[in-house]
């Protein structure tokens, strides 16, 4: 797929899909801003994929006042968006007897609020034509235990982007959504649970899905791109189930 020229952006663009993801779309030849939290990380992601064709914001999207940052960015660039990837997200894992309060505003802010109004921020940018596409989850789909706010954020989520997808349609923005299942994006470390455990929990992910292994980030950065491209020109108000059979398989 051909995205050269094309102008991008990538919340939540430093690390795991959304780092595959932008480095996807700069290999097919598009300009990509992409937006993190942390000065350090859109650092070691700019060193890493090494292009001019990458700009980096430090922007937290979970508040109004960093969505401002990022369209003050794209406002002073004089660009029109072509895609607009929509993926900075967080999860914090607690049964409903022991959630607090202020892990579930976070995943709100972050997860719902957060894509809800870089959208309305963004659609003055966007070009007629363009694409957005949503990362949701599969967690949206099913009923473990220990995700309930996590997984409501995600239902949000798909209702926003259908929403979107009606109210967009007159100028020809498609908006569609991505949902992966268990991605290898390294999050599992990042808790700090010890080795043994993370492999347990682990084997016990992967035993959940059809196909018997995690996702990489790369696979998910393949449906981002074919949504985003001419050739799913007719797709739009559509979700994309990338969880290696994991939905069906859990629901037999």
């Amino acid at each position: 797929m051909d995205f050269t020229n094309k102008n991008v952006v990538v919340t939540g663009g430093s690390t795991g899909i959304g780092f595959a993801t932008a480095k996807a779309f700069i290999s097919a030849g598009a300009n990509v801003w992409i937006t993190g939290r942390s000065a350090g990380n859109l650092q070691k992601a700019a060193a890493t994929i090494n292009s001019p064709q990458l700009k980096t914001v430090v922007s937290d999207t979970s508040n109004l006042a960093g969505i401002e940052i990022l369209e003050k960015a794209i406002a002073e660039s004089g660009i029109k968006l072509d895609v607009l990837f929509l993926n900075a997200g967080i999860a914090v894992f607690a049964p409903i007897e022991f959630a607090l309060e202020a892990d579930f505003d976070a995943q709100f802010n972050t997860n719902v609020k957060g894509y809800f109004f870089t959208l309305q921020k963004m659609i003055p940018h966007l070009k007629d034509g363009a694409s957005v596409v949503f990362t949701s989850s599969n967690a949206a789909h099913l009923s473990n235990i220990n995700v309930s706010a996590y997984s409501a954020t995600k239902s949000a989520v798909n209702t926003i982007a259908r929403v979107a997808a009606n109210e967009l349609a007159v100028r020809k923005i498609r908006v569609n959504i991505v949902t992966p299942g268990p991605t290898d994006t390294g999050v599992l470390s990042k808790v700090g649970m010890p080795k043994e455990v993370e492999k347990q929990v682990t084997a016990q992910i992967i035993a959940t899905t059809a196909v018997k292994r995690m996702g990489e980030p790369e696979e998910i950065a393949n449906i981002v791109l074919f949504l985003s491209s001419d050739k799913a020109g007719f797709i739009t108000g559509s979700e994309f189930l990338v969880d290696g059979g994991m939905t069906n398989y859990a629901l037999k």
